[in-house]
């Protein structure tokens, strides 16, 4: 599967941004699938997954109640939706996906084998 990120840019400090992740070659059903991001200095961290299986969603704890990851499977496009941002979100998010990726690995980056190009989210204070 191949997978093309969009959708970041520069917000002020409690704006909004929605990130997508258009796949092609296979449907991202059959993808354990996340976002993960990294800030200048810092390494790759995990911030949201969803499992192939189901629809349960899974969040950093530097994220939880202000980010929304999710699928349209017609469309075949990952999203996340990003609220209440702050100059610490600052980062290159990228989407990737996996297919065979348990639960107790979904928040590790060695777990998935395809990743989108990475998208700069800036936030100013």
């Amino acid at each position: 599967v191949q997978l093309q990120a969009s959708g970041g840019g520069l917000v002020q400090a409690g704006g909004s941004l929605r990130l997508s992740c258009a796949a092609s070659g296979r449907s991202v059903r059959s993808y354990a699938v996340a976002w993960f991001r990294q800030a200048p200095g810092e390494e790759r961290k995990f911030v949201a997954g969803i499992k192939r299986a189901g629809d349960n969603t899974y969040y950093s704890d530097s994220v939880k109640g202000r980010f929304t990851i999710s699928r349209d499977n017609a469309k075949n496009t990952l999203y996340l939706q990003m609220n209440s941002l702050r100059p610490g979100d600052t980062a290159v998010y990228y989407c990737a996906a996996g297919p065979s990726v348990i639960l107790s690995a979904l928040a590790s980056q060695d777990a998935y084998a395809f990743w989108g190009q990475g998208t700069l989210v800036t936030v100013s204070s």
